[in-house]
């Protein structure tokens, strides 16, 4: 019996149109602005947005943690290189330098999600393009999550979910001097917040040089206070405080 895989289930497809649809939107966006002739995706399952890229007429390399998948994707696509490659992996930026790294629903499988973009920066010739689920918060932090067991998770199946904020953080001190956000995300649910739930995934763009796109908005690097063990004060406190304030100033 021939294997079932996610990334060819019709909920999956669905939204990998979505965003190949958004992603496909960008690119055209800013190819009067940079030329892009090579790409890598990291993190391919078995090929569906490497063999987008390709169709783009860009030479494509593609990565992925697990054998099956590069294998698969392989048989489906022979004109396109398909590796056997951890991303989390400090060895991996010898495979090259791409104009393009896309990175597209892996950050959040990892345990070390920092390592990676590290390595996404060393392979990072001109734009990065990052689509991760985000967990919820304005702090740039992790959460550490169970995962469940299927080809489209994480290796170990226990991963840090980072916030939008940490991403954006992570890519800065990566090395990254441009980090954007799309002013307007994709037209799916997924991207937005609701009554019920936040936002779950985000899509962020880094760069070796700036980029001038209407859709993108420069991300200042996100600051965090170093004592995080301070208890926040109490509303006796705060007013005590205020109060204090007013009589030195008078």
């Amino acid at each position: 019996m021939s294997k079932t895989w996610s990334f060819d289930s019709e909920q999956t497809q669905g939204y990998t149109r979505v965003r190949q649809a958004f992603i496909s939107e960008f690119l055209d966006a800013i190819r009067g602005e940079v030329n892009l002739q090579s790409a890598v995706d990291v993190g391919c399952g078995v090929g569906y947005f490497s063999k987008f890229l390709s169709d783009r007429g860009l030479r494509v390399v593609a990565i992925d943690g697990r054998e099956e998948n590069a294998n698969e994707g392989q048989r489906r696509f022979p004109e396109i290189s398909f590796l056997t490659r951890d991303v989390e992996d400090p060895s991996l930026p010898d495979i090259g330098v791409f104009d393009l790294v896309l990175c597209v629903g892996l950050l959040y499988h990892l345990e070390n999600p920092f390592r990676a973009i590290r390595s996404l920066h060393a392979l990072t010739g001109k734009v990065l393009i990052v689509e991760s689920m985000c967990a919820p918060g304005s702090d740039p932090s992790l959460q550490l999550l169970d995962e469940y067991q299927d080809d489209n998770q994480g290796l170990t199946y226990v991963a840090f979910y980072p916030t939008e904020s940490c991403l954006i953080k992570m890519a800065y001190r990566a090395g990254f001097p441009f980090v954007y956000g799309f002013k307007k995300l994709p037209d799916h649910p997924a991207f937005q917040n609701s009554k019920t739930r936040h936002k779950e995934r985000v899509m962020l763009v880094a760069t070796k040089a700036p980029l001038e796109t209407a859709n993108l908005q420069v991300l200042r690097e996100p600051s965090r206070e170093w004592d995080i063990w301070a208890a926040p004060p109490n509303r006796l406190t705060s007013t005590l405080r205020r109060v204090k304030s007013s009589i030195r100033g008078k």
